[in-house]
């Protein structure tokens, strides 16, 4: 099924837009910010919190990455004036990474500081490789002004993350964990299924013991269990720790991990970059693509 999977998603420019769209309507809140904040006021009245993230990733001027600062510090304004309970999550090569680390310094500082002043929070997201020492960096400078509204991400997959973990738990950073999902090189990274979700609850327990407020992002029903018997070991109160999922992912797990009493978040990703989004991440995990094909042939 694999090599049917990748075939299919290198083909991917020929499947008509509307269809695409069709498919990925389930995972993305829609184009505009307005839809977005309709979706979190639906997962708020189902006791769920979220996180907004405005699509798209790498920009190549100056002039697009304030430009993309300014639409997150919009973002925190709507939410702000629409009295939902949502953070946001920027990626840094949105915020101009790649174009000049202290230009991107600058631009994600700039939405903290809209965050701090209306009392909400900025998760800034991990990406590939290239960018985990820069996306560290930026973290922890801005973590030591505004320790309570801006974290970070760590990736299981990464064999570093334990040494970033500890580092992290030493500042006492909000951290969301999760798997990862950029291709990175064996040498790097961990490629078994075993190895990664093992690498997972070391880290987590790193993470929970030392003190760190949590994100547990998963989809895994394994690591769930898991992380269920650590908060139970360590006697912990629901504010130590918050479940995070993607919209329009295992819902039925979602349900159970809510009817257990955790604090879930849902990370909902909106914009006009819909199309480019869904094409990349179908080509970065041709496994999806079967699944897409089975729905299209059962009419879901």
């Amino acid at each position: 099924m694999r090599w049917f999977n990748n075939v299919v998603a290198h083909t991917l420019p020929l499947v008509p837009k509307s269809i695409v769209g069709k498919v990925s309507s389930r995972y993305i809140a829609g184009a505009a910010l307005d839809e977005a904040l309709a979706k979190v006021k639906t997962l708020n009245a189902g006791g769920l919190v979220a996180t907004l993230d405005v699509l798209g990733e790498l920009v190549n001027t100056e002039a697009e990455a304030r430009r993309a600062g300014e639409e997150y510090r919009e973002v925190l304004r709507a939410i702000h004036a629409a009295g939902v309970d949502s953070n946001v999550s920027v990626k840094l090569t949105q915020l101009g990474l790649k174009v000049d680390k202290e230009l991107c310094l600058e631009v994600v500082g700039s939405v903290v500081e809209e965050a701090v002043t209306l009392g909400n929070f900025v998760r800034i997201d991990m990406e590939d490789s290239t960018c985990t020492d820069d996306t560290l960096e930026i973290h922890n400078r801005l973590h030591e002004r505004h320790p309570d509204s801006v974290g970070c991400v760590i990736q299981a997959y990464l064999k570093r993350s334990l040494d970033d973990v500890r580092d992290l738990v030493s500042r006492k950073a909000n951290v969301r964990l999760c798997k990862g999902i950029y291709v990175e090189p064996r040498a790097i990274a961990y490629k078994k299924h075993d190895e990664i979700n093992e690498n997972f609850k070391r880290l987590l327990r790193e993470l929970l013991e030392g003190g760190s407020y949590v994100g547990i992002a998963t989809h895994d029903e394994e690591l769930v269990e898991a992380a269920y018997g650590l908060i139970d070991e360590l006697g912990l109160t629901p504010d130590r720790y918050e479940f995070q999922m993607l919209l329009g992912v295992t819902e039925a797990l979602r349900g159970r991990i809510l009817e257990r009493g955790h604090r879930l978040r849902v990370y909902v990703p909106y914009g006009s970059d819909w199309y480019a989004y869904s094409m990349r991440r179908l080509k970065e995990n041709p496994a999806i693509v079967g699944h897409i094909v089975k729905a299209i042939f059962n009419g879901k």
